[in-house]
Order: structure tokens, then sequence, then C-alpha cells
């Protein structure tokens, strides 16, 4: 499968089969976002791998109730190591820098057979609570991991004319 087919294929699973990620899979997945550029190549991160039940099922509701987190056979979790860093644009560099990481994550997911759930609405404070995360760092997501028990719908996106423009702002 090529990098495009996988962008298509991608969607955002949340029903998942009991079955566990294969370790090599998960590796790999891992991998890819170890690979990912960042600002610098600080590579101001650490991915936490969370297979426990107990611990899923508390992700989930940190995760405003979200229970197909604690359904995910893994959740991954992206955590900023310097969330004061700010590119000269003023955009924060771990926003930047994790979105690629876990975006390869996800591809790589596609690529492996699994399906994945970006979670970005989560209590940070129970988040970093539930992990021993310290408080100087930022969680950034939650990505739930697994093999999909759902099938896929089509997906909706706007026309390219809707969201592209040539060499100036159009509205």
């Amino acid at each position: 499968m090529n990098v495009y087919e996988a962008i298509k294929k991608r969607r955002s699973v949340r029903d998942y089969k009991p079955e566990p990620v294969p370790e090599e899979s998960l590796r790999r997945i891992l991998e890819a976002g170890r690979l990912a550029p960042s600002a610098h190549n600080a590579q101001d991160w650490k991915f936490v791998v969370v297979k426990d039940s107990e611990k899923r099922k508390a992700l989930a509701k940190a995760a405003f109730g979200q229970g197909f987190v604690a359904k995910a056979p893994v959740v991954i979790v992206a955590v900023a190591l310097n969330p004061e860093d700010v590119m000269g644009g003023g955009v924060p560099t771990y926003a930047v820098d994790l979105a690629i990481a876990v975006d390869h994550m996800t591809l790589a997911a596609v690529e492996e057979g699994l399906g994945t759930c970006w979670i970005g609405a989560f209590s940070q404070g129970e988040v970093k609570r539930i992990l021993n995360v310290p408080q100087k760092y930022k969680v950034v997501a939650l990505l739930a991991l697994g093999f999909p028990a759902d099938s896929a719908k089509p997906k909706v996106r706007k026309n390219l004319k809707e969201i592209v423009c040539f060499e100036t702002f159009c509205e």
C-alpha cells in the first residue's frame, strides 16, 4: 500500500476487537512516530504505551467517558517534554511536532491492518495522574489502537476548491 492509499483508508475507529496488537506491528507503529520530523530534530516527546486494562479504563474515564478507549487493546499517549517552546511564528512547537508524529503512527497502523482514533478531549490532570506524568510536561493526545470491529464508512471531505487558495487568502 502506498502512502496515498493509507491516507485515503485511514479513519477514526471507535469499536475494537479484543484481540491483542502484535508486538511487531506495535514496534513498527512506534518506529513511525520516532522517525517523524521535529523542530531542530529535538524529538521532545515520550510515547507512553498502555496495555493494562485497568489503566485503559481509567484513561477512558479521563477522556470524558469515551468508552471505546478502554476497548482498544493499546492506547499510546503522546507527551510533550518541552511544552513552553514556541516557534518563530508563535505556534507551540509541541503542537506541530506531536501532530506529525501521531499522524505518522496513524498511517503506519493502517499499513498494519489496524485502526486508530486520535483523542484530544481528556482531563490533562487525570491522565497525568494515571500515568505518573510530571506536571512540567503536557499530554497532547491519546491514540487508541487495535483491530477495527466496525466497518468503514465513507469519509466526507470538502472539495479542494473550498479549502485551497492560490497566491493570497480567499474567503
